[in-house]
């Protein structure tokens, strides 16, 4: 590794998504000498030299043709960097190769993915090997699952410290959030949904928490389907779009890491409206929400928000940790910008300058099992997210 051409290619610059990552490249490392050696990859050169003028890119920054319909040529670009982060997605679609090519040569590997059931194909098709070739393989580097697989990480880091145990039941409660889907987040589900239409089998691991644990099921979780009035918040609590992907991430993590949260673990995530009787009509139209979240007409790939919108989101997710003689911790995870993609891209971008710092076994992974606090770190310096106890 250590004679590799680049530090990190970024896979899919031209794309909505990736090119979002390659402008934090240049707005956080540009041409310091310190800097990480990086590259954008693409389909197509002409376009790769568009997107680097159009994001004020230096002229030397590398461009790689690569092609996710030709494997020889994906293997080709893992044999040059230590590093690929890819935003070219639907990964069940267009990412089989890639993670081959990663897990073949020994790179590390960073996405954005939230399709369970791929994932689990690929644990199951890749975990042995790239835990022999030492390729770290990192899903749900983005918005999911990041803030929540690390809020978690780092609550029960704080529970140990405060009250000697890990917590046994923690909430994820978002208490606020102002972001937009892109084509590419539609993409996604209605790919899965094809998926599951074809093989119902993929069904059980959509619906089990535990669906990325194999050979672990942990006790019944709390289903975090159905509005409910949180006592101690003082507010109703809606289900929320993300928590199926993010509880699996969350489970897989503590997994790999041989159980700090315990084996007992119970997680959930909601989303917070209001108090009384305007919170829980709020609840039942978000619960009703999620039947169609994209509406009458999704997104195309491609789109996404605008630079306003991006610059103007955020998110606010709360972790309450509960043991049985009534302690409880509180951790706050906050970030700057849409959610999805304003944030998403720097979050990406800083787990593949973790990974290239890090000393962690090869494996499919999560980036809480492979990077854990170093990453936290990463995030507040360069991507301004805050991890902190609330009193």
């Amino acid at each position: 590794m250590a004679d590799r051409e680049f530090d990190i290619i970024v896979y899919g610059a031209t794309g909505y998504t990736g090119r979002l990552v390659a402008e934090h490249f240049v707005r956080e490392y540009g041409n310091k000498a310190d800097g990480p050696k990086w590259a954008m990859a693409g389909r197509s050169m002409a376009k790769l030299e568009e997107v680097r003028g159009e994001i004020g890119a230096p002229s030397s920054t590398p461009l790689v043709v690569a092609d996710a319909d030709d494997p020889l040529s994906l293997e080709t670009m893992c044999n040059r960097t230590k590093v690929v982060l890819t935003t070219v997605g639907p990964y069940q679609l267009y990412g089989d190769a890639l993670v081959a090519a990663c897990v073949k040569t020994g790179t590390d590997y960073a996405d954005l993915c939230g399709e369970p059931a791929w994932m689990r194909e690929q644990i199951d098709l890749h975990h042995e090997a790239a835990k022999k070739s030492g390729a770290r393989i990192a899903f749900s580097s983005g918005f999911d699952s990041i803030p929540f697989d690390l809020g978690v990480f780092m609550l029960q880091q704080e529970a140990v410290k405060r009250h000697g145990s890990p917590a046994p039941r923690v909430k994820g409660r978002v208490r606020g959030m102002q972001g937009t889907f892109s084509g590419g987040t539609a993409a996604s589900l209605t790919a899965t949904v094809k998926a599951a239409a074809k093989n119902p089998s993929i069904i059980k691991v959509l619906n089990s928490p535990f669906g990325l644990t194999p050979g672990f099921e942990g006790p019944d979780q709390p289903s975090g389907m159905i509005p409910r009035y949180e006592d101690e918040l003082g507010k109703w609590a809606a289900p929320f779009i993300m928590a199926t992907i993010n509880t699996k991430n969350v489970h897989r993590t503590n997994f790999l890491r041989d159980f700090p949260y315990g084996k007992d673990f119970r997680y959930d995530e909601m989303m917070l409206t209001s108090p009384g009787e305007a919170g829980k009509a709020a609840a039942n139209a978000v619960m009703e929400m999620l039947k169609n979240p994209f509406g009458a007409k999704p997104p195309a790939p491609g789109e996404g928000p605008s630079k306003e919108e991006r610059e103007n989101g955020y998110y606010d997710v709360l972790f309450v940790g509960e043991w049985p003689d009534g302690k409880r911790i509180h951790y706050g995870v906050k970030g700057r910008y849409d959610p999805g993609y304003g944030s998403t891209s720097r979050m990406l971008a800083e787990t593949g300058m973790a990974l290239l710092a890090s000393d962690a076994e090869g494996g499919v992974g999560t980036p809480g099992s492979f990077l854990g606090e170093a990453l936290v770190e990463r995030l507040r310096d360069h991507a301004e997210l805050t991890f902190a106890v609330e009193d």
